[in-house]
């Protein structure tokens, strides 16, 4: 499944909100100038994707990184958001906060790792993980990816629809968070991408979100690199000063 954050970037992030909304009242006020994403060296960047819910993808690939291995760079209305990689079975190797300096890793001693052949291949892939952060929290995930039979095309490119669910637990095995949705599947690209999904977490707060994409771009066309969000970002700035208010 797509893994955009681990639950402890998702705390993080909930701690930083509230800090964020100055800064981000201060950017909705100023007129964004375009930037464009350099990849590391040794590294090639394949596509950028623009999606819902005011963020941007960079996705990319490394010669130092084991054979299909990607990365990917997750750009928000305020800068780079996260980073992070995984292999040719979609498995989330590692990924980190920017902003925190939080770092979590795949544990290779789990019970049942993603796999996206095994999804392609009979329709169904489930899942049962646990990653370390660099403090060394241990958090345990486990759900599962369904293919629904669905296919649609989005900016020329042509996407399977998934049915996910994942809980994510302590190692104490407290549930601190679920998620539960509709992703996107690229076979060529062997890649998901986001969609919509419900998030509870274990003070009870329910989320909905939309992080569907809605244009690619390739090297030589308009928009490739660009970090600048298009879509949903007044939207999201609205809803964050909505949340401020209530607290």
């Amino acid at each position: 499944m797509a893994v955009t954050a681990s639950f402890s970037h998702q705390v993080q992030r909930s701690a930083l909100a509230g800090a964020l909304l100055p800064l981000l009242w201060a950017i909705g006020a100023m007129p964004i100038e375009a930037a464009t994403f350099t990849v590391p060296q040794g590294c090639k960047l394949e596509v950028t994707v623009q999606n819902r819910g005011c963020s941007v993808g960079q996705y990319y690939r490394c010669s130092a990184d084991p054979e299909g291995h990607q990365r990917s760079a997750l750009f928000g209305q305020d800068g780079l958001t996260h980073l992070s990689r995984i292999d040719a079975e979609t498995r989330w190797i590692e990924s980190s906060d920017p902003d925190t300096g939080l770092e979590d890793m795949l544990v290779e001693e789990s019970r049942d790792h993603a796999s996206f052949t095994t999804l392609i291949e009979t329709g169904r892939d489930d899942f049962d993980f646990w990653t370390v952060s660099g403090t060394g929290e241990r958090l345990h995930h486990v759900g599962e990816d369904i293919l629904t039979g669905e296919t649609v095309t989005i900016d020329g490119v042509e996407l399977e629809k998934t049915r996910f669910r994942l809980t994510t637990s302590d190692a104490n095995g407290e549930v601190l968070i679920t998620r539960e949705g509709q992703q996107f599947i690229n076979r060529a690209m062997r890649r998901f991408f986001g969609g919509i999904e419900t998030q509870r977490d274990w003070t009870g707060e329910r989320r909905e979100t939309n992080d569907s994409p809605v244009l690619f771009s390739f090297p030589g066309e308009p928009g490739f690199g660009d970090t600048t969000p298009q879509f949903d970002c007044d939207q999201l700035m609205t809803q964050l000063l909505h949340e401020r208010a209530q607290l």
